[in-house]
């Protein structure tokens, strides 16, 4: 599946003011990760629904 394909969603912790910001679409198969500030141009980071829940779910 292509990135442009996907349905992107900008993380709650992605402030409006720029910076840090991550984008997010899930997929049944894969999780898909990208620099929001550069948009479809960015990179895709992809990992298991697994590995992203345990990323998700670690404290820090």
């Amino acid at each position: 599946m292509s990135a442009a394909a996907l349905s992107w969603f900008k993380s709650s912790y992605s402030g409006s003011e720029g910076g840090d910001c991550v984008e997010v679409a899930a997929h049944p198969a894969a999780v898909h990760v990208r620099d929001s500030k550069l948009g479809e141009a960015s990179p895709v980071f992809t990992v298991s629904p697994a590995a992203w829940g345990a990323f998700v779910g670690a404290t820090g």
